[in-house]
């Protein structure tokens, strides 16, 4: 008779002990929102483009995109620029009119290997909003996420 009782208390202990972590997970994950490249803009045209509500109310937090590293300039970097697909060139080669409209410029905390060009990354990073000039490179940006790190999806 003892052993099912000791098995009815191993279970609810361990029951408790995953709600418990699985509460301490939540408040992880909440802590950092996540953010589509559809979330980026309202809208875009003739008169320039607005920003979402999404990115508006997320400005200054944490947030996490899936994306694509596009071709860097060197393989090692502090910063590289996150597209919403796969670039075959590298966008600093090319005139800022065939970039694509979405991307975002990714600032790491460290100078940072960078992936294949073809390879789905997340980031995390803190969101900025709003036109900046990098005073190191004089890359201007629209978007960006900052003190970021990734990994491969």
């Amino acid at each position: 008779m003892q052993q099912p009782i000791l098995l009815a208390r191993l279970s609810r202990r361990g029951l408790l002990q995953g709600l418990a972590t699985l509460a301490f997970c939540e408040t992880a994950l909440a802590d950092e929102a996540t953010i589509s490249f559809d979330g980026l803009y309202k809208s875009f045209g003739v008169l320039g483009f607005q920003f979402s509500d999404r990115a508006t109310s997320l400005r200054g937090q944490e947030v996490r995109m899936l994306g694509y590293m596009a071709p860097p300039l060197k393989p090692e970097s502090h910063f590289f620029v996150l597209t919403r697909e796969p670039l075959a060139i590298c966008p600093f080669c090319q005139s800022d009119a065939d970039w694509p409209v979405d991307i975002v410029v990714v600032f790491m905390k460290a100078v940072t290997p960078m992936v294949s060009a073809g390879q789905k990354v997340a980031v995390s990073g803190r969101l900025e909003i709003g036109s900046a000039i990098d005073a190191e490179t004089g890359f201007v940006s629209q978007i960006r996420l900052v003190d970021a790190s990734f990994h491969v999806a």
